[in-house]
Formats: C-alpha cells, structure tokens, sequence
C-alpha cells in the first residue's frame, strides 16, 4: 500500500508523498441522528477517480446502518467550478460531522478516517528510519503530520493509540463512541482547491 514503506523491513518507512486526499474514499463519522458509526463514502454510480485529489471533488453520501439515517452532498461551486472539500481536523471534510476514530493521546486528540489510513500513520510512527521522496511535501501527510506525532519520544503511546482506534474501528453502536469524538467544529487549515476541465488546482 502506498506510504506503508519496505514490507519486508518495517522499521524502514519511504513516504512517497501520499496526500490525506487518499483516504477520503472512506471515512468513519458519528451519525448526526442517533451517535453511532455512519460512513461517508462516494454516492453509488460516480466513476473511479484517476487521482486521490479527486475524491475531494466526488458526490458524497452519508449512510448509517445503526438507524438508517441517510444524507447526500454535492460540492461547493465558484465561478463555475468545484470547489474541494478540506481535508484534516477531527471532522469529516464532507458533511464536517465528528470522525469516529478518535482518541485522547498524549494530550492531544489522535484520529484518522478509516483502517487503511490507521495502517498508514503505524507504518509511519513505528518506522526507525524515515526516508522522504522528491515529492513537494506541500499536500502530502506524513510531512503535514504535528510534531509530537513525528517524536520517537511519543512512539509508543501512539501506536497503542493508533491500536485503540483499530478496535474502535469494529464497533458501531452509540455506546461505543469515543468520549474523544465530540462536536467541537474545528477546522483545518485552508487549503481548498478548484476543478476545472483540465483538473484539480
């Protein structure tokens, strides 16, 4: 998988610039009607997008299988084109509702939007040796990563971390909310772009 670096040497990690965009396909939220796992996906029928910055521009829909509560979403138009979702923060970048997979880590809120992004953040944490590609770092995660998730002071609080959002990853029901996982309507930094005919800028 893309930015999970050397399989065959785990604390080897080679980032290949992968963007947060790429994890959007999926992302786990709290469902706005009864608390439980809801999950934000593209709606049914949109084609395979040829970049992950394209999933910031795709039709959403909000499903939940806990109470059936189901929300669509198209993006934002400027001046005749999309406008793109903003991916980070501790809300989804589509209907801006607080992401399931959240947790108090080192005095910080540790989230992620779905396994494979969880996967990703432990190859990374877990990595010895970080090795970065000739990508721009501009959009790409691990670089845009906070520093006390870059530590190897913190390394071991957060894998435990990452592996309570792993478990939390299973569970759906209202119950098994994170105390983590409220509103509080933060937001990422602004970083939106625009689609036009010839692409995403």
């Amino acid at each position: 998988m893309t930015g999970r670096g050397d399989r065959e040497d785990p604390a080897r990690h080679y980032d290949d610039g992968v963007p947060l965009a790429r994890f959007t396909d999926r992302v786990l939220v709290v469902c706005s009607r009864c608390g439980g796992r809801a999950l934000v996906v593209p709606r049914p029928g949109v084609p395979v997008p040829r970049y992950a910055m394209e999933l910031l521009y795709q039709p959403r829909r909000l499903a939940c299988a806990e109470c059936g509560a189901v929300a669509d979403r198209e993006a934002d138009m400027r001046d005749n084109a999309l406008v793109g979702a903003e991916p980070g923060g501790t809300e989804d970048p589509f209907f801006r509702r607080p992401l399931w997979l959240q947790t108090r880590c080192v005095g910080h809120i540790l989230w992620a939007y779905n396994e494979e992004h969880i996967d990703a953040l432990s190859a990374y944490v877990g990595a010895r040796l970080r090795e970065r590609g000739r990508l721009s770092p501009t959009l790409a995660m691990f670089a845009r990563l906070p520093a006390w998730m870059k530590t190897a002071e913190h390394r071991g609080e957060i894998l435990t971390g990452l592996k309570t959002l792993l478990d939390l990853a299973e569970r759906s029901a209202p119950a098994d909310r994170s105390d983590a996982s409220h509103e509080r309507g933060d937001r990422p930094r602004r970083q939106r772009s625009v689609y036009f005919r010839g692409g995403p800028y």
